[in-house]
């Protein structure tokens, strides 16, 4: 059967016609946010054993690490109902890769202003990289329920001129 033969109505003409463009536009869309703009997925870096978190690796004294000049980690590790270390201080400029855990339940961790934003799970490390160039104080909080204290759970970084 050739093309010819099949008649198709021009108004679903017209409605494949726009749903071919709102593909090629969302398509569009999802590449400039990617590649242009920078925005991350947060995917499990590791994963980790909630009941030893403590005791052994990076979260036994979570916290930020200088790597090199105006590079750093950040090791955050989420418990019922705080973040500890609640405070981080950088200077402009700086890129911080947090690592965010946590040892008893889901929480969610995301920093006011900028695209970081991760599901924290028990037995899993997520990760997220963002440079601070602008001073100023940034927060950041429990994005997931987590029990009566939930509101309660936040923290700062603080990026310095």
């Amino acid at each position: 059967m050739t093309t010819e033969h099949l008649h198709i109505d021009p108004a679903e003409k017209r409605w494949i016609q726009v749903s071919i463009l709102v593909l090629v536009i969302f398509a569009v869309a999802v590449g400039l946010t990617g590649f242009v703009m920078g925005f991350q997925v947060p995917l499990p870096e590791q994963r980790v054993d909630p009941a030893l978190i403590t005791q052994e690796g990076p979260f036994a004294e979570p916290g930020l690490r200088e790597l090199a000049p105006g590079k750093y980690e950040a090791y955050i590790l989420s418990q019922i109902w705080s973040f500890v270390p609640n405070e981080i201080r950088v200077p402009q400029g700086a890129t911080v890769t947090f690592y965010v855990t946590s040892k008893d339940v889901q929480h969610g961790f995301h920093i006011q202003g900028t695209n970081v934003n991760v599901q924290v799970l028990p037995g899993y490390v997520g990760k997220m990289t963002y440079r601070f160039d602008k001073p100023g104080t940034y927060y950041f909080f429990c994005t997931e329920y987590c029990g009566l204290g939930h509101q309660a759970m936040y923290g700062r970084v603080i990026v310095e001129p």
